[in-house]
């Protein structure tokens, strides 16, 4: 099917992925970036074959009619997705909000999409000069800043956070990003802890 989606995971309840909203997340297979602080790794390979099954969930989904309030595509990355329009799309005829979860990889993508999302929860990773250090991938501060961009031109409910590891931003450098979204973008920056028990670079595990 046009919509189908190589899904990871799959989480039927939860209160803290879409802010005041009872959801399931999606976690869709795949993520182009190499985070250095990931804990949820195993979602990286994008031909990674899974036991969760796109239209099994779907199913499940059509059952929670009246019951949940949104569903959530996480990842990974979801934009990294060909289907990720088409599954949105059917969600959202059902009746659902739509919740995204998103580093910006994709900028086409993503704009392609917020017609039928209603919040983004959009993953900073660091400064611009500094976003290899953490996405260990060449000119990925480009891709992320102009979603971003497309992102606030489009006017769709956001959320702007950051992971922050100890090793990876210091607190001199968050106070500078967390000014720059302020000053260049109107907006707050929302610092979770990182859980670093499983990081993908071993050398970031705190145990």
């Amino acid at each position: 099917m046009i919509d189908a989606l190589n899904v990871g995971g799959f989480e039927p309840l939860t209160t803290i992925d879409y802010p005041d909203n009872l959801s399931c997340v999606v976690f869709t297979q795949g993520c182009p970036w190499r985070c250095r602080y990931c804990h949820n790794h195993d979602l990286i390979p994008t031909s990674k074959q899974t036991q969760f099954d796109w239209e099994q969930i779907v199913e499940f989904i059509k059952t929670r009619v009246g019951l949940l309030d949104a569903v959530v595509f996480s990842g990974g990355e979801p934009c990294l997705q060909k289907g990720l329009l088409g599954a949105i799309k059917r969600v959202k005829a059902l009746g659902f909000k739509v919740g995204l979860h998103t580093g910006g990889a994709y900028p086409n993508r993503l704009k392609q999409c917020l017609d039928y999302v209603d919040w983004v929860g959009f993953d900073v990773k660091h400064l611009p000069l500094n976003y290899e250090e953490v996405t260990q991938v060449p000119k990925s501060a480009d891709k992320a800043w102009m979603s971003l961009n497309i992102l606030l031109a489009s006017k769709v409910d956001y959320q702007l956070r950051i992971t922050k590891h100890p090793e990876l931003i210091s607190d001199d450098q968050l106070d500078r990003l967390k000014k720059l979204m302020k000053n260049k973008y109107d907006s707050d920056l929302i610092v979770q802890m990182c859980n670093a028990d499983n990081c993908l670079d071993d050398k970031l595990r705190i145990v």
